[in-house]
């Protein structure tokens, strides 16, 4: 699934850890059910709920265009599940 980019680490998001809540980057496609069931399938979780909104793009000054745009989920999961964190590989 490429859904899911990558997950996001900012002082309000680390903060939600603490209320269960798992914030990460997705592709603006990808619709909440797909993101649903495939945390679910993949963590072996139950989500209770999901809160998105999107994130603008960067624009260029040379006229190259624009970055794409992207969403943010906010995934709540309930009581005594837990997303194990993700740790890149060192080299």
């Amino acid at each position: 699934m490429d859904g899911i980019k990558y997950a996001v680490f900012t002082d309000k998001s680390i903060r939600l850890l603490g209320k269960n809540q798992y914030t990460s980057n997705v592709e603006s496609g990808s619709t909440r059910t797909e993101l649903k069931h495939w945390v679910e399938l993949f963590f072996g979780v139950k989500v209770i709920a999901m809160n998105s909104h999107r994130l603008p793009g960067k624009g260029r000054r040379m006229g190259l265009g624009h970055t794409m745009h992207y969403r943010r989920m906010i995934i709540t999961l309930q009581p005594g599940y837990s997303i194990p964190p993700l740790r890149k590989k060192r080299t």
